[in-house]
């Protein structure tokens, strides 16, 4: 009886598949789908500036954050045209992978 709850049925292109999933599989992060209105750090570090104010109108391209992380400076650039909504980070502070630094919203 035990087995059979462990069970999962897959049908790919009309084919059923009898499988059973692993503890690491049940308990993986589930895919989310990105929010391209965030600004999220992609890798662990302290903020050294912040270039901009809530408000502030940017072109696309234009820097916006310097992320120190492992002793190198990365420029944060905008991603399209856009407002600055909300600012989440303080100058100095340290920040982990995946923080939402910032919110934005496009503009015409």
């Amino acid at each position: 009886m035990a087995d059979q709850e462990k069970k999962q049925y897959i049908i790919v292109h009309s084919a059923k598949y009898e499988t059973t999933y692993t503890k690491k599989y049940l308990n993986r992060k589930v895919w989310e789908e990105p929010n391209f209105n965030n600004i999220n750090s992609y890798i662990p570090g302290t903020i050294i500036d912040i270039l901009v104010k809530v408000g502030q109108v940017l072109d696309e391209g234009d820097s916006i954050i310097v992320l120190e992380a492992m002793k190198m400076y990365n420029d944060i650039q905008m991603p399209f045209k856009g407002r600055v909504v909300k600012i989440n980070i303080e100058k100095g502070q340290k920040i982990p992978k995946n923080f939402l630094m910032m919110e934005i919203e496009p503009v015409d």
